[in-house]
C-alpha cells in the first residue's frame, strides 16, 4: 500500500464530501436569497471557524470539521402567541418554556426594523418547500451527475459470454462467506465435466441462442439439475459440449443479503468495459434509491450490530453501515490498490461520492427535525390545515410553532451524535477493508 496514494484518495474523498455539503447548503441559500429571506450565515463544516468573510448581510465561512454545514435563514421560528418580531419575551416558568423563549430570542436578535417582511415563516408554503427541498435536490442531482460521468463517460465492466475461469468443483456458497478451496469431498463442477476452457465463448445453451451473459445466467440458474448442451466457439471452431447443471446455494440476484437454490455451471465470465447510455444511469439511480431507502429503514438494528462488533461481541458485517471515516479509509485503499489503472481508482472513488450524495439526499427527507424533511413535513401539514379551514370558512389556524418541536429536534440530534460516534469508533477499531487487502 503506497502511503502517498492512500493520502491522495482520502483527500479526494474529503474534498468531494466538503463540496457536496457546500452545494447542499447552496441549495438552501440561493432560493432563500431569491425569495428575499434574510440570510445571516453560510458555513461549511462545524466546530472552530477556519475562515470567514462577510459580504453584505451574510457571513460566508469554513469550519474545521467537514461533516456538515448550515445556512441561517432568519425567521425559521415564529414569534410566540401575543408576540411579534420586535417583542419576544423571556419566560422563566420552566426548562421547556425557557428553552423555547431562548430560541425565539436568538432567532430575532438580528432582525432590524426593515427585515420584518423578509422572515422565512412569512413565505408562502410552496416557497418554503422550494427552499428546504432544494438542498435535497442538489444532493440527488450531484449523485446522478457523478453516476452519469462514470457510466456514460468511462464505462462499466460488463460480463460477456466468454469464459474467464472454470470452477474445479461445486461448493456451497453462503452469503458473505468465502467457499474456500476444493477438497476431495467436493464434486467436480459441471463446467469442468463438460470440458469448458478459459477463452471459450458460449453461443447457445440447450438450444437457445445467447446474445449476452444475462441470458446465459438466467438459463443456467433455471436449469435445475437438468441435462445441459452447450455450443461454444473455441479457436475459430464450433464445439458442442454436454453436461448436467447442479443445484446449489447461490447469492440471490434480487437480494444481495439472501441466497437461493439455483442451477450451477461453474464459470466466471470475462468482462469488458462498455460505455452505457442514459437509461442505464437512470435505472441505476432508481435501483440505488430503493436500496438506499431500505438501508435507511434498517439502520437502527444494523447500528446495533456495529456497536456489538466494536466491542468484540460479533464479527462486523462488511456490507454494514460506515461513517465518513470508514468511507474515507476505503477511498484511500482504492487509490493505493495495485493492479488497476489510475482511472479505475478515480471512478471508484467517484462512485463512493455518488452513493454518499444519494444517501445524504434521501436521509434528509426523513420527516423529522433537524432533517430538511422535518421542515417540509410541518410545512405541508400547515398548508393542509389552512386549506381545510379556508374551505370550511373557519379562521386561519396559524402556522405550526417550530419552537415547540425543539425538544424533538435536540433528541434527534442526540441520536445522530450517538450513531456517528458508534460508527466512527467501529471504523477505527474494526474497520472494513477492501476484499483484496
Amino acid at each position: 500500500m503506497t502511503a502517498l496514494l492512500y493520502l491522495v484518495g482520502v483527500l479526494i474523498f474529503v474534498v468531494g464530501l466538503a463540496a457536496s455539503v457546500g452545494l447542499h447548503e447552496l441549495g438552501h441559500l440561493i432560493p432563500g436569497k431569491l425569495y428575499n429571506v434574510k440570510v445571516t450565515q453560510y458555513f461549511v463544516g462545524f466546530g472552530r471557524t477556519i475562515w470567514s468573510r462577510r459580504k453584505g448581510e451574510t457571513e460566508y465561512g469554513v469550519k474545521a470539521i467537514p461533516l456538515g454545514g448550515y445556512v441561517k435563514l432568519v425567521g425559521m421560528i415564529e414569534p410566540g402567541e401575543g408576540e411579534d418580531e420586535t417583542r419576544v419575551r423571556s419566560r422563566n416558568t420552566g426548562m421547556f418554556a425557557q428553552l423555547v423563549a431562548d430560541a425565539r430570542s436568538a432567532e430575532y436578535e438580528h432582525v432590524g426594523p426593515h427585515d420584518h417582511h423578509r422572515l422565512f415563516y412569512k413565505l408562502p408554503w410552496w416557497k418554503k418547500i422550494v427552499v428546504m427541498g432544494s438542498g435535497v435536490a442538489t444532493n440527488l442531482v450531484i449523485a446522478f451527475l457523478l453516476f452519469a460521468v462514470v457510466f456514460m463517460g468511462y464505462g462499466v465492466d460488463t460480463p460477456t459470454q466468454t469464459v474467464s475461469q472454470v470452477s474445479a468443483c461445486v461448493k456451497v456458497v453462503e452469503t458473505g462467506t468465502d467457499p474456500g478451496d476444493c477438497t476431495a469431498k467436493d464434486p467436480e463442477s459441471p463446467a469442468k465435466k463438460a470440458g469448458l476452457l478459459p477463452g471459450d465463448r458460449i453461443v447457445a445453451f440447450n438450444g437457445t441462442r445467447i446474445s449476452d451473459y444475462d441470458e446465459l445466467q438466467t438459463l443456467i440458474r433455471g436449469n435445475d439439475a437438468g441435462a445441459a448442451t452447450l455450443v461454444v466457439e473455441r479457436d475459430g471452431k464450433t464445439l458442442t459440449l454436454h453436461t448436467s447443471t447442479t443445484v446449489t446455494d447461490l447469492p440471490s440476484l434480487e437480494d444481495a443479503d439472501a441466497s437461493v437454490k439455483a442451477g450451477f455451471l461453474g464459470i466466471t465470465p470475462a468482462q469488458v468495459r462498455e460505455r452505457q447510455g442514459l437509461g442505464y444511469t437512470v435505472d441505476t439511480m432508481a435501483s440505488g434509491t430503493w436500496e438506499t431507502l431500505k438501508a435507511i429503514g434498517s439502520l437502527p438494528p444494523k447500528v446495533y450490530h456495529v456497536a456489538r462488533a466494536a466491542v468484540g461481541l460479533e464479527k462486523r458485517d462488511p456490507n454494514g453501515p460506515q461513517s465518513v471515516v470508514g468511507a474515507g479509509r476505503v477511498a484511500g485503499e482504492i487509490a493505493s490498490h495495485d493492479g488497476v489503472s489510475a482511472m479505475e481508482r478515480l471512478t471508484s472513488i467517484l462512485l463512493i461520492l455518488a452513493s454518499l450524495n444519494l444517501f445524504l439526499g434521501l436521509l434528509n427527507l426523513v420527516p423529522l427535525p433537524p432533517f430538511d424533511g422535518g421542515q417540509i413535513a410541518t410545512t405541508v401539514v400547515e398548508a393542509v390545515r389552512r386549506g381545510i379551514a379556508r374551505v370550511r370558512g373557519r379562521p386561519d389556524p396559524g402556522g405550526i410553532d417550530a419552537a415547540k418541536l425543539l425538544p424533538l429536534t435536540y433528541a434527534m440530534a442526540a441520536v445522530i451524535l450517538v450513531v456517528s460516534v458508534i460508527l466512527i469508533y467501529a471504523d477505527v477499531v474494526v474497520p472494513i477493508h477492501l476484499p483484496s487487502n
